[in-house]
């Protein structure tokens, strides 16, 4: 690879956030916000108040307090990461529809990190009873509420968790939220499902020894290191290396204080302990980015052993739930040239044009459209369609094919496509035994690959934006501060949709109010050995 082909990505947060400034894509807020309450209801108006994908900015908060009345001197950004493809393509160091050849090339030419001495990230260290005093620990950093109104927690969004495999040493980084429980405690979600967390894998490794399992949350990594977590690489597969590959050089890891793991030297705030593999805790409710509130399962028990951040250090925070939001940016300017390549170029699928993963509402994974030139065989059509349904277990539920003459970014133009342009009976195909797909809980672990009638058969869990008088409340402050005009989208807050309960409620309350810590309080009491991760509470607790 030559200088000129060498991507010059962003080595780290600031110099990322300075570029951000530089092109006008990162505004700063000095007038006093909430971050329980308002924080991420005003970020969340860019994605629900009809602004265009290019209005989109980067939100550094730089005056935050609690609900408590607690003021924070270290500043928080949402959306710094994908907020917008164009953002995106800033951390990555590239224009945006060079994205997936540099995914590509880094996946294919890793290059392996290198290890340092007294890394940025450790310049300040918490240990000790300085995580567990009142306000101390975790609850010194202003984590901001995701879903007020129905969060029982504020939960670190924007992680990369470092786990690694105790046989053969090869490291994960996943992105997994961790929702607070305590100072010096959090519950660690990952993904149970096939494809699902490689963190997971090596849980359930440890688990058969008998050992709590090692782990550090990263935050504020640079923005290629930061984009390896929500990708699906081989489990095997060192996401710093790919990183590495994204930047062109050898990105910089350090030694763990507390914990036998290397983690990004350059990274703003980690998050080191060790996870319970013998008991489980109540998690939840939380926003998730399928859309619904997730509502509370057993997850995994974190018991922090040390706190280390660079010298006023930058939390980063992530948009997620209802799409479109940060992350799913995240993995839609990744996915869709990912999915274009290996049906092309894997499965040699001609007349191929292009994938596009359907973001609003619901959430990319489920819907794919290809698209293909005019003259493109019948054959290959269903060899695109069969091909994008299973390359992953989470994406492609359903799969549309359209011909190049139909925007497959224009939904309406699909169902135009659909009504005029195919016979249901001939042209359309359901195949059974899919594996649970991305989504809230089901009694059945199998799904299967169809067109279906998407409307709610049963209660569900609230749709996972902020409440209303919450989002109203962050308004107020959009036009106060004299952000640009609004144009709601409906739906733009958190709606009920019957399946919800008192605690739950209480728990959002609590949350809002900064009182995260007596639901944490709450939790632990409720532990349980005799369940696995991402058990719903509701089939053990019947009352």
């Amino acid at each position: 690879m030559t200088d000129s082909q060498t991507p010059h990505a962003p080595l780290d947060l600031r110099e990322h956030l300075r570029r951000l400034e530089e092109r006008g894509l990162l505004t700063r807020i000095d007038t006093p916000v909430n971050k329980d309450t308002q924080l991420h209801p005003l970020v969340r108006w860019q994605f629900t108040g009809g602004l265009p994908e290019s209005a989109r900015r980067a939100f550094l908060f730089t005056n935050v307090f609690g609900s408590d009345g607690r003021k924070f001197d270290t500043p928080v950004v949402v959306g710094a990461l994908a907020a917008s493809p164009e953002i995106y393509s800033v951390g990555m160091g590239v224009k945006v529809d060079e994205i997936g050849d540099v995914w590509n090339r880094g996946i294919d030419h890793p290059i392996p990190p290198v290890l340092v001495e007294n890394p940025p990230c450790q310049e300040v260290i918490i240990k000790g009873e300085d995580l567990r005093k009142p306000g101390g620990g975790l609850a010194s950093f202003p984590i901001p509420v995701s879903t007020p109104g129905f969060d029982s927690a504020p939960y670190f969004t924007a992680t990369l968790c470092v786990t690694k495999d105790p046989e053969t040493g090869v490291r994960n980084m996943g992105t997994y939220r961790a929702g607070l429980k305590a100072t010096d405690r959090l519950c660690v979600r990952m993904a149970t499902r096939l494809t699902g967390a490689g963190g997971y894998v090596h849980w359930l490794k440890y688990k058969e020894l008998g050992q709590p399992m090692p782990i550090a949350i990263v935050v504020g990594a640079a923005p290629v290191i930061q984009y390896t977590g929500p990708q699906k690489l081989a489990i095997d597969q060192d996401e710093m290396a790919v990183a590495g590959g994204l930047a062109g050089a050898a990105l910089r890891t350090c030694r763990a204080l507390t914990v036998d793991l290397e983690i990004p030297a350059d990274a703003e705030i980690v998050v080191e302990g060790f996870i319970d593999t013998e008991l489980v805790e109540p998690e939840g409710p939380f926003g998730e980015s399928h859309g619904y509130i997730a509502l509370e399962e057993f997850n995994m028990s974190m018991r922090v052993t040390a706190i280390t951040h660079r010298r006023d250090p930058i939390l980063v925070s992530i948009v997620s739930q209802v799409t479109p939001s940060e992350s799913s940016v995240i993995k839609k300017v990744a996915y869709e040239p990912l999915y274009l390549t290996h049906l092309r170029k894997n499965l040699n699928v001609k007349g191929l044009t292009g994938v596009v993963m359907h973001e609003p509402l619901s959430n990319l994974r489920p819907i794919i459209f290809l698209q293909f030139s005019r003259n493109a065989p019948k054959t290959e059509v269903w060899r695109g369609l069969q091909g994008a349904s299973t390359l992953q277990a989470q994406c492609g539920k359903i799969v549309i094919a359209v011909t190049d003459d139909v925007d497959p970014h224009n939904a309406d133009a699909v169902f135009w496509s659909m009504a005029y342009r195919s016979n249901p009976i001939e042209d359309i195909l359901i195949v059974p035994y899919r594996s649970r797909s991305h989504g809230p809980k089901s009694d059945g672990a199998a799904n299967s690959t169809l067109l279906i009638d998407a409307t709610a058969k049963s209660p569900m869990p609230p749709l996972a934006l902020p409440a209303r008088k919450y989002m109203e409340e962050a308004r107020e402050i959009w036009e106060k501060i004299g952000l640009p005009p609004l144009v709601p989208q409906s739906p733009w807050h958190g709606i009920h949709l019957g399946d919800w309960g008192d605690r739950w409620e209480r728990f959002a309350e609590a949350a809002a109010r900064g009182e995260w810590e007596r639901n944490g309080e709450n939790s632990f009491q409720r532990r349980r050995p005799d369940v696995m991760p991402e058990t719903p509470v509701r089939r053990v607790e019947k009352d």
